[in-house]
């Protein structure tokens, strides 16, 4: 429990979410409240920094966006992207559902990574678990999205490693980067990776559930 005078993130409620649409949608889990737990211990540094323009990639319920739009406020524009068309709606129910306002746009990791250098926040938990390249491919028309939201390909790191390698474009100088990873997805080397793009990396947060040792990364440029 709290204690009077610090800062939390609630988690949203989701109960406008029926079983129906999880069929369709991640159901926040283990690695969803991890990821909460690990925003609301840096709150008040992500408050510090005073953030304008923040964005989820892979944002499926809306439970992160939607809780880190409500934490920050007016203040801070949240955006969210999804590959997935039934998650993008998703989380705009649950942002409706919290009275609060996220953006979200359905779209693949190659669009979004277009955009320009201005997120002060980048908030990832991408499809992490080690599986064949065959599981990354696209449904066809009518078929489920569901498999995207987990299958991250050889080292669970496929989609993750896309990203990486633009995260330096994507972020404005101040900004701080959130990432979910597991042991198989060598975070070591993950941090090795964006280092050579001049971010310092650090583990805050970790937790060993069932098979998976899940850890949130954070990254910064060093201010």
């Amino acid at each position: 429990m709290k204690s009077r005078g610090e800062e939390v993130i609630e988690t949203p409620d989701l109960s406008h979410l029926s079983v129906t649409d999880f069929d369709h949608v991640y159901e926040p889990r283990e690695d969803s409240f991890l990821f909460l737990d690990a925003l609301e211990k840096d709150l008040s540094l992500i408050h510090s920094l005073q953030p304008r323009l923040g964005l989820e990639v892979g944002s499926g319920s809306g439970v992160i966006s939607t809780a880190v739009a409500r934490a920050l406020g007016s203040t801070c524009y949240m955006m969210a992207t999804d590959i997935n068309p039934f998650a993008c709606k998703a989380t705009q129910q649950t942002a409706l559902k919290n009275k609060t306002n996220v953006a979200c746009m359905q779209m693949d990791l190659d669009t979004m990574m277009r955009m320009d250098n201005s997120f002060d926040l980048l908030l990832f938990n991408p499809p992490y678990c080690v599986t064949s390249k065959d599981e990354l491919s696209q449904p066809e028309e009518g078929g489920s999205f569901l498999h995207l939201a987990w299958a991250g390909g050889i080292q669970g790191r496929e989609v993750t490693d896309r990203l990486l390698h633009h995260v330096g474009k994507l972020l404005s100088p101040k900004a701080l980067f959130y990432l979910v990873v597991i042991k198989e997805n060598d975070p070591e080397e993950i941090m090795n990776v964006l280092s050579h793009q001049g971010f310092q990396g650090h583990t805050i947060a970790s937790r060993k559930v069932k098979n998976e040792c899940l850890s949130i990364l954070r990254f910064c440029r060093g201010f």
